[in-house]
């Protein structure tokens, strides 16, 4: 099967299933929005979600975390992976904000990524999410369902190729739906250990159920 039939087999079946999908992260407004997706760094939405609302009830925008004290927002999300760090992150950003763009997240990749703690997988949520653009986040569920269902090559060995593999094989229109879809994707049926592989629709032709040796 060409690769480009596999991306016209995926894409379709998402587009048919899934049409209406977005983060599963629980937010606000788009300062809350780039928190939560700071803070889901190698953590769960699941668990962010349950750590934000008392998080935002504090700091409710970039001007009140401004003037917190990180030691005061570790108190609010100690239960998520790295918290020092991302509390220190949070403010920093939020001081950025602030003093660079007028109090208001910017809109533009190279803006959201001179943040404090903001990479470009997180950049790329923010304009996908937040400020409906074309953008391709690659976060490990992407990445590795990426590889399995033969969609880049094992070339690709890094979240920047198969961003760029994958921007350039999905239509710009469904850039942004297609995160989610491999995202989600990768997070209940082709997951990282013990990949629910009877009950995924692309069995059919997966190079992961075919003996695919490379994940």
């Amino acid at each position: 099967m060409k690769r480009s039939e596999r991306y016209e087999a995926v894409l379709r079946h998402f587009a048919e299933v899934s049409p209406h999908v977005t983060t599963e992260l629980e937010f606000g407004s788009v300062f809350q929005l780039l928190v939560a997706t700071v803070l889901s760094a190698q953590c769960t939405d699941k668990r962010v979600n349950q750590v934000t609302p008392e998080l935002f009830r504090h700091y409710p925008d970039a001007a009140a975390m401004a003037e917190a004290d990180p030691e005061d927002v570790l108190s609010f999300i100690s239960s998520i992976s790295y918290p020092n760090s991302k509390a220190k992150h949070l403010v920093e950003l939020s001081v950025a904000i602030q003093e660079k763009f007028g109090g208001k997240v910017p809109s533009a990749l190279d803006d959201l990524t001179s943040l404090p703690g903001v990479g470009r997988k997180t950049a790329n949520v923010l304009l996908a999410v937040a400020f409906s653009k074309a953008a391709m986040p690659v976060d490990t569920h992407v990445y590795r369902v990426s590889h399995r269902m033969g969609l880049v090559p094992k070339s690709a060995a890094t979240p920047l190729a198969v961003e760029r593999c994958l921007t350039k094989n999905i239509p710009e229109a469904l850039l942004a739906d297609a995160h989610h879809w491999l995202l989600l994707h990768g997070r209940y049926v082709c997951t990282s250990r013990k990949p629910h592989c009877e009950k995924c629709p692309f069995k059919g032709f997966c190079p992961k159920i075919m003996d695919f040796k490379g994940y």
